[in-house]
């Protein structure tokens, strides 16, 4: 006859032990779960919201709003290259320049000494995206090879050579006072000042531009979510974290460094010409180190590595200048230059040290950590 097993032994002491009452005045707890999130259905409320806004916001806020949504295809576009796959890049803002003056001398007319080629809208803005994805080509077997503080400082070099461009370049750039941006064309629609009337309401430069931007933003940031959620995201990522062990397993380090590097260069060309179309005049000054820094900036307080977090970390660092200039009076310590207090600028870089220093020591995920959806609770023991 044979033994009984360890478990059936033990399945009646087990069974016993379930079945015994709990004691008294102990109170068996249940498991607390919270309720799913829908996030489809918080995407098309703010959807919704976004879309209904230029009907209610004036011209300040609007182009406020269209200054966000440029930085914040600049900024996805810097977080794939390091937030995800760990390349430190201080020259964001010289493809932001390609992207702004490549559409201009594309889609421009010959004026005097300005080089104009006269092509349409939209292929010009094709065109500067292929221009600032060809500037990242060339210097991708850079980027490929080194990383760090040592792309970081070869990346500066970018922002120094298209400042002496920009400045000297006359024909194409137009030097110190830039050159005027072409409006865009696009299905019969010219985004300009003049009156487009659609089911009654008249639409004007900013709120045409503003569900352009609405739309090119979309996509930006789909398609960035998109890579990030496939096999390239997974490689970008073990590239980050454990880059021999990711050559090990068969990853292509150099050559999806490099990739990452052209793709980043396309979405900040993109960016540009997105901001070229909103100021409406391209000035070098514009495009210098304290831009890059900027976006910097905007993808630490976001989020590294988030799509969603570059774009909060865009609306934060875009938005929070354009506020303390528009209510710069009624703010302590802030005022206009030479009036005693702190220009709305320079108080906006300080908010951002504050906050950045915030967020690495208490917060590392970004601001876009707070919002982040929590798993169910687990069950909690008696």
């Amino acid at each position: 006859m044979s033994e009984p097993t360890v478990s059936e032994t033990a399945a009646p002491g087990a069974a016993a032990r379930d079945a015994r009452p709990a004691p008294a005045g102990h109170v068996r707890r249940r498991a607390r779960v919270r309720p799913p999130r829908r996030p489809a259905v918080y995407a098309a409320a703010a959807g919704l919201l976004l879309l209904a806004l230029p009907f209610y916001l004036d011209r300040f806020w609007l182009q406020a709003g269209l200054l966000a949504m440029a930085a914040a295809v600049g900024a996805i576009g810097l977080n794939l290259l390091t937030g995800a796959t760990g390349q430190l890049s201080l020259g964001h803002s010289f493809f932001l320049a390609v992207g702004a003056y490549g559409y201009c001398v594309l889609a421009g007319e010959r004026d005097g000494e300005l080089t104009g080629l006269g092509l349409p809208g939209w292929l010009a803005v094709v065109g500067a995206v292929a221009l600032a994805g060809a500037a990242g080509g060339l210097f991708s077997p850079i980027a490929g090879r080194l990383r760090g503080a040592y792309l970081g400082i070869a990346t500066l070099a970018l922002v120094f050579i298209g400042q002496h461009v920009l400045l000297n370049a006359h024909d194409l750039t137009g030097g110190y006072n830039g050159r005027p941006v072409p409006p865009l064309s696009l299905f019969g629609v010219t985004f300009d000042d003049t009156e487009t009337v659609v089911a009654a309401v008249p639409f004007q430069s900013m709120e045409k531009l503003w569900y352009a931007g609405l739309v090119l933003l979309a996509v930006c940031a789909l398609f960035a979510h998109g890579v990030l959620r496939d096999r390239p995201g997974r490689a970008m990522n073990a590239i980050r974290d454990h880059r021999i062990a990711a050559g090990v397993m068969g990853v292509p380090v150099a050559r999806y460094r490099a990739g990452v590097f052209v793709l980043s260069s396309m979405y900040a060309g993109l960016a540009g010409v997105l901001l070229a179309l909103v100021f409406q005049q391209t000035v070098p000054e514009y495009f210098g180190i304290v831009l890059a820094l900027e976006y910097l900036a905007m993808i630490v307080i976001g989020g590294l590595g988030s799509v969603s977090g570059a774009v909060v970390g865009a609306v934060f660092v875009t938005l929070l200048p354009q506020i303390l200039t528009r209510y710069s009076e009624a703010l302590p310590l802030v005022s206009a230059p030479g009036t005693g207090g702190v220009a709305p600028g320079e108080m906006s870089r300080y908010l951002y040290g504050a906050a950045i220093v915030a967020i690495v020591l208490f917060l590392p995920g970004g601001l876009v950590r707070l919002a982040a959806r929590r798993g169910p609770l687990q069950k909690d023991e008696a």
